[in-house]
């Protein structure tokens, strides 16, 4: 039987020109060759199976060639590879250094290949600084690693660093077209592109997969078959769950998703698979982003098509969810359950898009109406007439709504002309992720609405400060009753007195007074209603001196404490306790 050779070995390129994907790399040494600028120390990193070590053996044969020498010449009496995960002692590097005194026998160069060498000891590190910074003329290092950061900055200093980056899918698409047509392998695109993806940037990886793929199917690749090989789940068990999803269709989802956990698939991998299956989608949906879609022709063109049955709201939505989904899989106690009630979220948002929670309420014509008041039209931003004012808060409305009932059902006054009501609105633009914001959209919401009654159809009954103490505490005692407390107990420091109209208190601090002022319309709204008197204003000031009321020295705690109970001098004595 033939010896096998992979296709890693097999296909390993031979000249700068048959390297994928690492143009610019290839380029600068190609010149750094021709005008005499190459560095007597390189460094090549970077990922896996991506060209290093075999850009290192082509560089070190083309630095000894000429012209005349034989086309199978490799100066293997030139080029010594040093592994240095398995020699990595400082002995080694003394035997290297030695070495290195003697000039090259054929050729020009001595081409030293330190594969790995992040793993040389730091010992062995600070042993081969001199030679690597002062080599013979005849002498070039070529080191190789993954793992740039595990060398230390001395070593960095002295070499010629050169990153190499992934092999791109089209890339590696590519190079695979190419190796099946020197086999004779009838290959389907989108075969190839799975096998790319799957590669994850590394070319050796992907020739791998390509072998043991050609192994199970033969001549004839399909992207079935690299699919079933490999253990992925194919496109269209995504094209097929996001069409259940924009038909609603929960059942038929969840078992979708049954099916695909008793094919052996983690339910991780789907919801992670099906957040990018969105994100394809969305880019899909401008001509200019299509590039971004790393698949093959004939799934392009299904996900073009299957783009346009969801909107952009639908698809932005549906990627929140599934990410959500992906981040707290691994937390999760029951990780199914957490993916079947993310797969009914996203099977419940319509075509046009889960509707969101209007924060506009209008206040029908029938309402007014039925309380005998005419409704007064407000035109809107089109000029059109509509036959009741918007109201931009809900809690607004209640407000409104209370004091229009005071006023029309109220037995001292009698609606001479109906109310007029003015909304005036403020367009605050902030983000909601600083204090500063919140702030503003507390105040926004404050002031949102601005009611104005004629006076005259308002009642006005006079009151007394017993009174508004009497109702002040029943506001309190609300406010308790509905886990308010620090309201409630702002409220109770001072008690209200009457000035005319207007309620004084006086607060011991700024933050009390501020506290207050933001609930000050509702604070307003029921004590006008309790008190049936719509001129009552609050009037709230700082006296820093209370405050000082409440900072108790310790031997003025000791004695209040001792006025309650006079056993705590007798305790204090019998021990000898000190204050």
């Amino acid at each position: 039987m033939e010896h096998f050779v992979v296709s890693a070995r097999k296909y390993r390129p031979q000249s700068f020109k048959d390297v994928v994907g690492q143009q610019a790399i290839t380029n600068t040494l190609l010149n750094a060759i021709k005008h005499n600028h190459l560095a007597q120390a390189l460094l090549f990193t970077g990922p896996r199976g991506v060209g290093k070590t075999t850009c290192a053996r082509i560089l070190a044969k083309m630095i000894n060639s000429d012209g005349n020498e034989n086309s199978d010449e490799d100066f293997a009496f030139n080029i010594f590879e040093l592994d240095a995960a398995s020699n990595n002692s400082v002995d080694d590097i003394r035997n290297l250094t030695d070495q290195v005194r003697i000039p090259p026998q054929v050729g020009k160069y001595k081409v030293y290949i330190i594969d790995e060498v992040h793993m040389l000891s730091q010992a062995a590190f600070n042993a081969f600084l001199k030679t690597l910074e002062e080599p013979p003329k005849h002498c070039i290092f070529i080191l190789a690693t993954t793992e740039k950061h595990k060398i230390i900055p001395t070593i960095l200093s002295r070499c010629q660093i050169f990153d190499f980056k992934r092999i791109t899918v089209k890339d590696a698409k590519e190079y695979l077209k190419y190796i099946a047509e020197q086999q004779d392998v009838n290959a389907e695109d989108d075969a190839l592109h799975i096998i790319a993806q799957k590669a994850d940037g590394a070319m050796r990886d992907a020739l791998s997969i390509f072998d043991r793929v050609v192994s199970f199917s033969g001549k004839k690749l399909t992207r079935q078959a690299v699919t079933e090989n490999l253990n992925v789940l194919d496109y269209e068990t995504y094209f097929t769950s996001t069409d259940l999803i924009l038909e609603n269709k929960i059942p038929d989802l969840l078992l979708q998703f049954n099916q695909t956990l008793s094919q052996g698939f983690d339910g991780h991998h789907y919801i992670a698979g099906l957040a990018s299956h969105f994100r394809d989608l969305l880019v899909c949906k401008t001509p200019s982003t299509v590039e971004l879609l790393e698949v093959g022709e004939q799934t392009k063109a299904k996900y073009l098509e299957q783009a346009q049955k969801a909107s952009q709201d639908i698809l932005l939505k549906c990627i929140t969810l599934a990410n959500e989904c992906d981040l707290k899989f691994k937390s999760s106690k029951n990780q199914r359950l957490l993916v079947e009630l993310c797969l009914m979220q996203l099977a419940s948002i319509t075509f046009e898009g889960e509707k969101k929670k209007s924060s506009h309420f209008i206040i029908p014509p029938s309402y007014f109406h039925k309380i005998g008041v005419q409704p007064v039209p407000v035109k809107n931003a089109k000029g059109v007439e509509n036959s009741a004012p918007s109201i931009t808060d809900k809690r607004d409305a209640e407000i409104l709504e209370n004091e229009v009932s005071v006023t029309t059902n109220s037995p001292n006054t009698s609606i001479v002309e109906r109310p007029k009501i003015v909304i005036n609105r403020e367009k605050k633009t902030a983000s909601g992720l600083s204090l500063r914001s919140i702030k503003a959209k507390k105040e926004h919401q404050i002031k949102q609405i601005d009611v104005i009654i004629d006076e005259e159809s308002l009642p006005k009954n006079p009151f007394s400060e017993n009174d508004l103490i009497r109702v002040w505490k029943s506001y309190t005692k609300e406010l308790k009753n509905k886990g308010k407390h620090n309201l409630a107990s702002i409220l109770s420091i001072d008690t209200p007195k009457v000035n005319g109209t207007a309620i004084s208190l006086e607060f011991p601090n700024e933050t009390n007074k501020k506290e207050l002022l933001s609930n000050q319309y509702d604070i307003l709204s029921y004590v006008r209603k309790a008190l049936k008197n719509y001129d009552i204003t609050l009037d709230v000031s700082v006296n820093e001196e209370l405050e000082k009321q409440y900072a108790y020295t310790t031997l003025e705690k000791f004695n209040k404490l001792k006025e309650k109970n006079p056993n705590i001098e007798l305790l204090k004595k019998t021990f000898g306790l000190d204050i």
